[in-house]
Formats: structure tokens, C-alpha cells, sequence
């Protein structure tokens, strides 16, 4: 089978966590929205679907559509071994997945604290307040949580153990779009968790993701997306 995957053509946003998992599993998508085209095919099919998305990513596979990442996440982690097959695990692995959603949404509110209908130009001193606050309070708070799965009953390489999960992929990507979009915050930030740093540093290394990260299929990080580096937010 060959997925197609539905997401913006000129960003990674929420769509490149599906586009990781993609990777690590090897096997064959179609980013649609980058073929000639796309475009037309991804509003087509977000208007005219008998379970629409409310927005992008979407990813079809034959006759069955899922929406929302984490949604699509857990899905594809039951089909290709990127997450435990029993109830517990299973869960668990979605619970991490819908942590790490909650702390991407906060990085976006960064930049748009107001509205996403405005520029960030438009609204620039509140995110100035909303990034030193994210920086000093939010990204620790998270960062101890993850730190502490990774930690215990004793320091793992994956959040599970030994087994890369479709959550590992996910935290990776968190961990590097801050340290684009904070370089000189997460320089701080960085050494006081070790075990997630190697985390970042094991997953970049797989061999299909590392191959992936070289290729053209991975979009630069950029000031259109969630990460997005502006120097008067990096504390």
C-alpha cells in the first residue's frame, strides 16, 4: 500500500510528525499537497470526505481516512511496530503523543498569542511576554516530565526502553524545532536533560531517519510553520 498523506506542501508543522513515522517504518508515501496538483486534491478531499478534517494532516490508506496527528500516529504505530500492542501500552504511548501536542501548541502561541488571523508584527510585545514565560516556566516543566519517563525505573534509550515508538519520533521533532526556534534558550535549557538530549541525538541517528533528514523529502524549518525563529523572543 502506498499512503498518501495530507499536510501543507511548504512546512513541517503537525504534518512532519506523520512524515517521521512514515520514514522510520519504511515505507511508501505520497505527500500529495507537493505533487502538481496537490493542492486542488487536498481541499477536494477535505470538502467532499464522508469524515472531513477539520484541518491538515489527514492520511488515507486504501479506503480508510484518519485525521488529527496523534490520531494518525496511533494508527500507523499499530501497522508497522512504532508502539506496544497491548491496551497498556498502546494508551500509553498516545497519552506521551498528546503531551507533546500540548507543548507544540504552546510553542505556535509564542508568536500568535492573540489571534492566528493576525501577523506576528501585529502582536509582538504580548508575544515577547508569552515566549519569556514559555521559556522560563513551560519548556522546564515538560522537559522534567519527559527527563523523568526517560529516567525511570532506570535510564532508558527510548521512552519505553529499548524499542523506538512513534512518541521517540515525535519527541525528537519537538526537541529540535525549539532548539531552531530557541537556540540560545535550549543552549541553556539542553544540559540539564541529559537522557532527552540523547534521546534527540539516538533517534537523528537511525539510519532511515538520518537518511531522511539529508534528503529533499525534509522541509527546512522556516517562518511560516510552528517553530519559528525570531531573535526578540530567544532569552
Amino acid at each position: 500500500m502506498v499512503y498518501e498523506l495530507f499536510y501543507w506542501p511548504s512546512i513541517q508543522g503537525r504534518g512532519e510528525f506523520v512524515r517521521l513515522a512514515l520514514e522510520e517504518a519504511g515505507v511508501q508515501y505520497l505527500d500529495v499537497a507537493r505533487e502538481p496538483g496537490g493542492m486542488a486534491r487536498m481541499i477536494a478531499a477535505m470538502d467532499g470526505a464522508d469524515h472531513p478534517s477539520f484541518a491538515p494532516p489527514f492520511l488515507k490508506a486504501g479506503d480508510v481516512t484518519v485525521g488529527q496527528t496523534a490520531n494518525i500516529l496511533m494508527f500507523l504505530g499499530e501497522r508497522h511496530g512504532l508502539a506496544p500492542q497491548d491496551a497498556q501500552g498502546k494508551y500509553w504511548v498516545n497519552q506521551i503523543q498528546l503531551t507533546i501536542a500540548d507543548l507544540v501548541a504552546e510553542t505556535h502561541d509564542t508568536h500568535h498569542p492573540i489571534a492566528t488571523s493576525l501577523y506576528f508584527e501585529d502582536q509582538r510585545p504580548e508575544a515577547k511576554r508569552r515566549s519569556a514565560d514559555f521559556i522560563d516556566t513551560r519548556i522546564p516543566k515538560f522537559f522534567d516530565w519527559f527527563e523523568n519517563i526517560l529516567a525511570r525505573p532506570e535510564p532508558k534509550d527510548y521512552l519505553l526502553g529499548d524499542a523506538v515508538t512513534y512518541a521517540d519520533l515525535s519527541l525528537f521533532q519537538l526537541v529540535a524545532g525549539l532548539r531552531y526556534a530557541f537556540p540560545k534558550a535550549l543552549g541553556r535549557i539542553d544540559a540539564g536533560y541529559p537522557l532527552l538530549t540523547a534521546l534527540h541525538d539516538r533517534v537523528a541517528a537511525r539510519p532511515r531517519i538520518a537518511a531522511y533528514l539529508k534528503s529533499g523529502r525534509r522541509i527546512p524549518f522556516n517562518e511560516e510553520g510552528i517553530f519559528r525563529h525570531y531573535k526578540e523572543l530567544d532569552r
